[in-house]
């Protein structure tokens, strides 16, 4: 891509910048002051995740649910507290399901014996009077289920072990596509950062953790990977061949590559975000599907993180590694050295220019005439 420079004293905007991507935008220059960020961002994750600890949802700890339908004004509120004078402590989680005649309550409690399921049973018709497939009230309405804490454990294993195989098939993916191990180690941590800080949003809101959850993490890590892959091609893109000129640095020519891609990556951030949200607001808030519910928030929270750690941390980190070998060191000392030498001579031929004297207004000297100029005259 060739960079034309702006003509003299046109400033360009911020929009202008954003989409020309002529590389106006320090981002690798500045990867100290990102580093810190990131960093701090990893810790507040990890505080979140050691001191609140994540809200699992009934599928990974085991326990009862009760579900219902419900007829008339009601909330989950009045569910829980119906639920707690029923048996003197309150249930873990209430929530609602579907929309209209068909919503239904569900709550998650511990396990329930068989006197705790009757007293919960009683209690909650004698409240709501849900009523039955024939459309009269009836407490067969109130219906329970227990679930085995064996089952959410073994998806547990299985999503660990399909994350490993991921990483896997990651690392000998970049590797063998850039031949590159330091692209490879950097779209890594990028896609270890994405996870923590993805993990730490959970623990400090409170978001319930499900097996769509552990789904949807895997999805963004497909996400992250993507937006991370495209400006790593951009990059090598740009660098090839830089060790053999003087004109820029393997750091600046990486720089242009985020400004390059910089538009892309927030179009297709925006684009990712739209349906998630959709998604949250139409089948979660509207028809109460809690399962992609849960599906959603992971989403949309790992798509944001993504986007920032492929543009702030994975080619800073890139560059940061490539500026430990030799040649890229040698190379940038080579660059820096020449551009050193070159402002010095600017400096030297500004000094030997002789001062005028702004009072002065006698005319300069007149050349000496030539004999031919003589004989015209």
């Amino acid at each position: 891509m060739t960079v034309t420079a702006a003509p003299e004293g046109h400033h360009e905007g911020f929009l202008s910048k954003l989409y020309t991507g002529t590389g106006a935008f320090a981002i690798v220059g500045r990867r100290a002051a990102w580093f810190a960020i990131t960093g701090v961002i990893v810790v507040v994750a990890i505080v979140g995740i050691l001191v609140r600890g994540f809200t699992l949802s009934i599928d990974f700890r085991g326990g009862t649910q009760v579900s219902f339908p419900v007829s008339g004004q009601a909330d989950t509120a009045h569910v829980e507290q119906v639920f707690t004078g029923a048996l003197g402590h309150a249930p873990e989680s209430v929530q609602t399901a579907g929309s209209g005649s068909t919503q239904t309550y569900q709550i998650a409690s511990a396990e329930l014996s068989n006197d705790d399921i009757t007293k919960v049973r009683t209690a909650l018709f004698d409240a709501f009077q849900p009523k039955g497939r024939d459309g009269n009230a009836t407490e067969s309405a109130v219906s329970f289920s227990d679930v085995s804490s064996t089952w959410g454990s073994q998806i547990t294993h299985k999503a660990l072990i399909a994350l490993i195989v991921f990483l896997v098939i990651v690392t000998a993916y970049i590797a063998a596509r850039f031949r590159e191990w330091a692209m490879a180690v950097a779209a890594l941590m990028s896609l270890f950062f994405d996870v923590i800080v993805t993990a730490g949003v959970y623990a400090w809101v409170g978001f319930e953790v499900s097996p769509a959850t552990v789904i949807g993490l895997l999805t963004i890590l497909g996400f992250s990977l993507y937006d991370t892959v495209v400006v790593f091609d951009k990059v090598e893109e740009n660098v090839r061949g830089v060790l053999h000129t003087s004109r820029r640095t393997y750091a600046e020519q990486a720089n242009l590559a985020i400004n390059q891609t910089l538009m892309r990556s927030i179009n297709t951030t925006v684009i990712s975000v739209l349906p998630v949200l959709s998604l949250m607001v139409i089948a979660a808030w509207m028809l109460g599907v809690g399962t992609l519910n849960d599906l959603g928030l992971v989403q949309l929270v790992g798509i944001v993180v993504g986007t920032y750690s492929s543009i702030f941390f994975a080619t800073p980190l890139l560059v940061t590694l490539k500026e430990r070998t030799t040649a890229v060191r040698r190379h940038t000392a080579k660059v820096e050295a020449q551009r050193g030498r070159a402002a010095a001579g600017d400096a030297a031929a500004v000094a030997a220019e002789p001062e005028a004297d702004p009072g002065s207004h006698r005319k300069p000297a007149a050349r000496p005439q030539t004999k031919r100029a003589r004989r015209r005259v």
